[in-house]
């Protein structure tokens, strides 16, 4: 059930990211969204730690993609 409401969840906050550039968030242009630079949003710095999937402190283009 926990899987299911966050799936749901982040199917849900993908609309608001329809319109956004990774680039957008890519503020320093090193390819990557630190998480730093995810709190310039507060949906992608709460979504932040479950897209990060390879738990390296950083969202690459296909982890952010998930939520696109």
């Amino acid at each position: 059930m926990k899987k299911f409401i966050a799936l749901l969840a982040l199917a849900s906050s993908s609309a608001a990211f329809a319109a956004v550039d990774f680039n957008s968030f890519d503020a320093n242009g090193d390819g990557v969204i630190s998480k730093t630079e995810a709190q310039a949003n507060a949906q992608l710095a709460r979504l932040f730690d479950k897209l990060d999937t390879d738990k390296n402190g950083e969202l690459s283009q296909q982890e952010f993609s998930k939520v696109q």
